[in-house]
């Protein structure tokens, strides 16, 4: 990891204020303050959402493409679909909490001060949106599923690289989650509280979305005009790399098997995930974003 942690200086702000950004900044921040909702009254929780009706879109389980469609019973699919909502949810909040952390970390501080009045919606709308993912998993699951993604080694590194690597894990983040975001608000086999709750938030990440991805590309050609070497650049593309594929495994949990009735989940685990639909179904929910990475140059072509 030398290139990461002893590379050339890179400078930490976000010096790029041009009119463009400062444009697109002043759109969003418009959009956001006509799109604004309060989310203690923009939800009508029903007393219960029926257990034998399914929770999450068939195509969007864990297991979809795979044999275990034609081996669970239709009762064990929706009892999956219903635990893999909840855990789809708890993954929100739990990401949710890493990037607000991040992002108040940087809010008008030194090379900031362009983006931190956008800050200030990002941060108001992904606490609205925390608050509401962690609503529907305790009222209609009684629990949110403990944070179980592996974590990668942290290592000292430049400023620079650092908040580069923090802006690409939200954008990587809020592109996975919206993929599903925009089905599940469009499935009309899911009950109205799972489709407006995704609509919400597919709503408010189309705004961070747009964001994050101007803000990672000036990050990214800030880090390669200022002579970031080889090495250094592949330990970063290598990281970024790691954080996609861990945040798709992430999906695969065996509580989540057990809850819903389902034997050996870590061995099934560890054969969906390796499993070539499966794969396929991970190449789908990334295409944005790898073709995103890909094109500004962070990652290789042919990912």
């Amino acid at each position: 990891m030398e290139g990461l942690t002893r590379g050339k200086d890179m400078g930490a702000s976000v010096s790029a204020d041009t009119a463009e950004f400062r444009a697109l900044l002043e759109k969003l921040s418009d959009k956001a303050t006509a799109d604004y909702y309060n989310p203690y009254t923009a939800f009508d929780w029903p007393e219960v959402i029926p257990t034998d009706d399914f929770w999450m879109s068939p195509e969007l389980l864990t297991v979809h493409g795979t044999e275990m469609m034609d081996v669970l019973t239709p009762e064990q699919l929706r009892a999956l679909s219903r635990w893999e909502s909840v855990h789809f949810y708890s993954l929100n909040v739990h990401g949710i909490r890493e990037l607000l952390i991040e992002v108040m970390r940087r809010i008008h501080t030194p090379g900031f001060e362009t983006p931190s009045e956008f800050f200030h919606h990002f941060v108001g709308e992904e606490n609205d949106h925390m608050w509401f993912f962690a609503t529907f998993c305790l009222r209609y699951a009684g629990k949110i599923y403990p944070d179980k993604k592996l974590k990668l080694p942290e290592v000292p590194r430049d400023a620079a690289i650092e908040n580069f690597l923090v802006f690409v894990r939200i954008l990587v983040f809020e592109q996975i989650v919206d993929h599903y975001n925009v089905r599940l608000a469009g499935d009309e086999r899911l009950h109205t509280t799972i489709r407006h709750l995704n609509r919400l938030h597919h709503q408010d990440e189309s705004r961070h979305i747009a964001f994050g991805r101007r803000l990672v590309q000036l990050l990214w050609e800030q880090l390669v005009a200022a002579g970031i070497d080889a090495p250094t650049r592949r330990e970063t593309s290598n990281y970024v790399d790691r954080y996609i594929t861990t945040s798709m495994e992430s999906f695969y949990n065996p509580a989540v098997y057990r809850d819903a009735g389902i034997a050996d989940g870590y061995a099934l685990r560890q054969r969906l995930i390796a499993h070539p639909a499966r794969q396929g179904a991970h190449d789908r929910v990334l295409h944005k974003t790898m073709d995103f990475l890909t094109r500004i140059g962070v990652l290789d072509a042919g990912w």
